[in-house]
């Protein structure tokens, strides 16, 4: 490297402006970033760093073992000469030199060939890229076609301009787009906003409904109670009375027996007029059998739709003279049994039933079922354990594994019911739906012509799989249609 003074001697037109300028490269590069300096100092063995570059140097120095060095001095990383480090000056001619080179257009690292250190004053269209006049004649480029970089360069702009038209264009189309989609997202969030405070306005209104229906309902109920109690302890009191004066006539009776037979015979006149003229009367009060008042609850049976599904029966488990005839297939599912056929030992043979093709082992489900009774028809239906006997006469009783309600159009009653508390509906619905939340251990009926309640059985929970029950009483004595599959008895 040369010293400012011989730098400075050897500018006047000793050498071509190539040489010049490598030459001025070369001088304002530090040998230790290989970079322009950045506020150059020079050793005192007169060669030049950039400031922080000998520093860090010199630092790691300090950590390496070697040979004992001289307090405050450090080898000069070009000739190793001790150098004290309190002895660097600033060189500014140094820095002015490197700042010419930064600013020297032909000195910058991406205008010079890699391969040739040549400016690179013309384009490859082929490869893409700039090359020297060196690159040309190679037999690399001497076949593609060659322009000078200016003219490359406008070509290129021209279609850069082109390109960024579009891509203003195209960002213009992308801001309204996007300010279109804000105001849809507003839109859409309003609307959301106003849907959701009418949902709750709305249910608000069904609460507030319920509510009143419910008070109106527990009135109603209360006035039937009320009613009925007052001709109850009405009839009560009358009743009383009349038996008090027929126990004071036989306290008489009693005593007349005991007397002397002339002194009987005597009062024996008075006696019988007396129990003459005591007329024996009861009154007559009609003793409430159902209550009038139902519980009804508006809407219950749209919701309870919604956990809606369709229950068939299983043909196989069906009794054998219960037919089962499909509307959609047009044919029947079952038919009566050659007698020398053997039963299944999935049927049913102690009543003619039949369960749901599906069991049941959590969740809520509902299904409905029709019927069209004729005659005093007998049936019953619900669900009842996977497991249940199909083979002997059970009571169709919770503990046996069976949760029904039965029904009957006429006056008798169908024994699947325990006496004690018998579910029987004397003038059934003709749609009849059932509701199974197998979680809560409810099992409801409802009728699905005015959303009436009939019956819940409830409990912690059921201990098995549940299939839907179905059962009829006797033949000829109506149909069962469950979704689209009726079931009656074969006569």
């Amino acid at each position: 490297m040369l010293h400012p003074h011989e730098f400075t001697a050897t500018l006047p037109g000793a050498m071509d402006a190539l040489e010049l300028a490598g030459k001025l490269q070369e001088e304002a590069t530090c040998s230790i970033c290989l970079d322009y300096f950045s506020d150059p100092v020079m050793t005192t063995c007169g060669h030049n760093f950039c400031r922080e570059c000998i520093q860090m140097t010199w630092e790691q120095a300090k950590g390496k073992k070697g040979k004992k060095k001289q307090k405050g001095s450090f080898p000069c990383p070009e000739c190793r000469e001790m150098s004290p480090q309190k002895n660097l000056r600033p060189n500014r001619l140094l820095t002015k030199v490197a700042e010419m080179a930064r600013q020297h257009p032909g000195l910058q690292k991406q205008d010079l060939c890699q391969v040739h250190q040549e400016p690179l004053k013309l384009f490859c269209e082929e490869d893409q890229n700039p090359i020297c006049v060196v690159c040309r004649e190679s037999r690399e480029h001497r076949l593609h076609k060659v322009l000078p970089v200016d003219e490359a360069v406008q070509e290129y702009k021209l279609k850069m301009e082109e390109d960024m038209q579009y891509l203003r264009e195209e960002v213009t189309k992308t801001e309204t787009l996007k300010v279109k989609e804000e105001q849809t997202l507003t839109e859409w969030q309003d609307r959301v906003k106003e849907r959701r405070e009418r949902i709750l306005v709305e249910f608000q209104k069904v609460v507030l409904f319920l509510v009143e229906e419910e008070r109106r309902l527990l009135q109603a109920l209360k006035k039937e109670e009320e009613e009925t109690v007052a001709r109850l302890q009405v009839s009560k009191a009358s009743l009383d009375q009349q038996s008090h004066s027929l126990h004071l006539l036989l306290l008489q009776l009693e005593d007349k027996s005991q007397e002397e037979p002339l002194q009987m015979l005597q009062d024996v006149k008075d006696t019988l007029a007396r129990k003459n003229s005591l007329s024996v009367q009861y009154p007559e009060v009609a003793l409430p059998t159902v209550l009038r008042t139902v519980c009804r609850v508006p809407g219950q049976i749209v919701v309870l739709k919604g956990f809606q599904e369709e229950v068939v029966p299983d043909p196989t488990s069906a009794y054998p003279y219960l037919l089962l005839y499909e509307s959609r297939q047009r044919r029947y599912l079952s038919s009566m049994p050659e007698s020398s056929t053997p039963h299944s030992k999935d049927r049913f043979l102690a009543y003619p039933c039949a369960v749901g093709q599906k069991s049941f082992s959590s969740g809520r489900h509902y299904w409905e079922v029709g019927m069209n009774l004729t005659g005093d028809a007998l049936w019953a239906l619900g669900v009842c354990r996977d497991n249940v006997s199909r083979k002997d006469r059970v009571p169709k009783l919770p503990e046996n594994g069976f949760w029904v309600v039965q029904l009957s159009k006429g006056k008798k009653h169908l024994s699947l019911m325990s006496a004690s508390s018998p579910v029987t509906l004397m003038d059934p619905p003709s749609y009849v739906g059932v509701f199974l939340d197998f979680q809560a251990g409810e099992l409801s009926f409802y009728s699905v012509n005015d959303g009436s309640h009939l019956h819940t059985y409830s409990q912690a929970t059921f201990p098995r799989p549940l299939q839907p029950f179905f059962c009829l009483g006797a033949p000829k004595s109506g149909q069962m249609v469950i979704s689209t599959v009726t079931m009656w008895v074969k006569g």
